[in-house]
């Protein structure tokens, strides 16, 4: 099945709900429409800007590259940079996943593009300093250290199932 067959039917899931609560109460049904329409409106200009980067991925990025970097023929240093990327990357878990689709076309190893997808979400690299500032320096690197290694393993563990 593919992504746009998947969106079709999420799609019509959603508009049979909204017919459904429309029957009942109408107020409520205005305002969740209105809510997810704020929604869509603030998270436009980060899907804009995913897709804008994804577009500079599969131009300027060759396969052989991407093959050497995330390619199954050097695990260690896939799984580690799949790893390290994700960990210094920002923005919501739905920008991860065009980004990783993208890098599985392109010849990378499942584990490394889980890993990306896991340290992405879970590692703050960029955030570190607000993080230490709450929680302290010692439990900040810990955490992030701990969630990295965390991270690798379960893509090791991912790409098996895969």
């Amino acid at each position: 099945m593919n992504i746009l067959t998947i969106g079709l039917i999420y799609f019509v899931l959603v508009v049979a709900a909204y017919v459904w609560f429309f029957r009942g109460d109408g107020r409520e049904a205005r305002k969740a429409v209105k809510i997810g329409a704020k929604s869509l409106l603030n998270l436009l200009p980060l899907l804009l800007a995913v897709f804008a980067l994804v577009g500079l991925f599969r131009e300027f990025l060759p396969p052989e590259l991407i093959e050497n970097l995330f390619g199954a023929e050097h695990r260690f240093l896939s799984l580690v940079t799949g790893g390290m990327l994700g960990a210094v990357s920002i923005g919501p878990p739905l920008a991860s996943y065009p980004i990783a689709g993208t890098l599985l076309a392109e010849g990378a190893w499942p584990p490394a593009v889980a890993a990306f997808i896991l340290a992405w979400i879970s590692v703050g690299v960029v955030t570190l300093p607000f993080e230490a500032k709450i929680f302290g320096w010692r439990f900040a690197l810990v955490r992030n250290s701990v969630t990295l290694v965390a991270a690798m393993v379960s893509g090791l563990l991912l790409g098996g199932l895969l």
